[in-house]
């Protein structure tokens, strides 16, 4: 029983940043899926896939693993690039750079 411990990522389809702050602990899979051959859905009988852990900070996971005797593995959060951009750099002489948003 392996454990990940990270930052989730923004959602792509909102704005918003709010699950970015916390860490998150998630198992690996134990067991691999399988196919229903009747309907085609897939399941597992392996119940730790389904459990999901919040934590204020990166410390807070690391202790509670070690106090549980759980492997894991924290992975760091990459900063995103940010670049400064105005609207009138669209109408800009210096055109021939890419033209990004």
């Amino acid at each position: 029983m392996t454990a990940r411990i990270f930052k989730p990522a923004k959602n792509a389809m909102q704005s918003g940043r709010a699950i970015t702050k916390e860490w998150q602990l998630d198992y690996e899979p134990e067991l691999p899926r399988t196919v229903e051959p009747l309907m085609g859905w897939t399941s597992s009988s392996d119940m730790k896939q389904q459990l999901t852990l919040h934590f204020e900070t990166k410390e807070e996971a690391i202790a509670y693993c070690e106090r549980k005797g759980i492997a894991y593995q924290v992975i760091e959060p990459q900063d995103s690039a940010y670049r400064q951009i105005a609207y009138a750099d669209n109408f800009a002489f210096r055109r021939w750079e890419p033209w990004t948003h």
